[in-house]
């Protein structure tokens, strides 16, 4: 008996429709796993952002602000240039890029960032800042970025952490507190004049300067109810911008370097505030 052509034709139909079925039915599947793939990705680039954006080795320290008239730093002429050195992007250092800077015809004794890394461990260690009388802190490079580091940062210890927080910075504009929007370090416009109280004293230092005097003389003439803004320049020569400064003195009959300067400038306002 010779079956039907109408019968054969129904069991292709069905057997064509269910293999498109399955056909539909595995590229959704592979196409619902690619889609959670990416999603997945996206997710935790995003989580690694955030890590980075972070950085949970600048820890908040305890901060009592005081109200009272303060203190700022104005650090000028730092040495934190990044540069791509052989794959990847670094700080410049005269000991660890020594050859790079003379092949570039640079010289290895101008780039020195562990300078300002010494004067910020400095203010931010000290008794003045503990007792919540360091309203700010500033920040120039030698080539004219600035930006701000609050009170309560604890910077790094050891220079290569300090290194490749900077150069996180300089890349990232800011990094901000673990588990917090708040911005510790972050990258702003010029002029730092714009940042300053009304009631505030500019002081430059300089070993050059033809004024000199004891810090401890200096602040004693200085009223209480001013805000004093002192600007020490954070590199291996040279002088930095007193345009911007009230007053130009020299306080040591020796060059100091910025981390001694900054510790007699917090001797002397921790005998005027009687901080201990």
């Amino acid at each position: 008996m010779v079956r039907p052509y109408a019968m054969k034709s129904r069991k292709r139909k069905k057997r064509e429709e269910n293999y498109d079925r399955e056909e539909l039915e595995k590229f959704i599947e592979e196409d619902t796993t690619a889609t959670t793939t990416v999603v997945m990705d996206t997710q935790d680039e995003k989580k690694a952002e955030e890590v980075i954006d972070q950085l949970p080795g600048i820890p908040v320290v305890p901060y009592n602000h005081n109200t009272k008239t303060g203190v700022i730093f104005v650090l000028e002429r730092a040495s934190l240039e990044v540069a791509k050195v052989g794959k990847s992007y670094q700080i410049l250092n005269s000991e660890d890029h020594s050859n790079f800077l003379r092949k570039n015809n640079r010289n290895p004794a101008d780039y020195r960032p562990d300078i300002v890394h010494q004067a910020l461990l400095t203010i931010l260690d000290s008794p003045l800042n503990k007792a919540g009388r360091l309203q700010a802190v500033y920040v120039k490079t030698e080539k004219g970025v600035l930006f701000e580091i609050k009170p309560h940062v604890r910077i790094p210890r050891t220079y290569k952490r300090f290194s490749g927080i900077m150069l996180q910075l300089l890349q990232k504009l800011s990094i901000s507190a673990v588990g917090k929007r708040e911005k510790l370090l972050r990258v702003i416009k010029n002029p730092v004049t714009q940042y300053f109280p009304i009631n505030s004293r500019k002081i430059g230092f300089s070993y050059s300067s033809e004024k000199s005097a004891t810090m401890k003389d200096y602040l004693t003439a200085v009223s209480d109810d001013v805000n004093l803004v002192f600007v020490v320049g954070a590199m291996a020569h040279g002088k930095i911008d007193k345009e911007y400064t009230d007053d130009f003195i020299s306080i040591s009959d020796y060059p100091l370097s910025a981390a001694w300067c900054i510790f007699r400038i917090c001797e002397a306002l921790h005998l005027k505030w009687k901080i201990h």
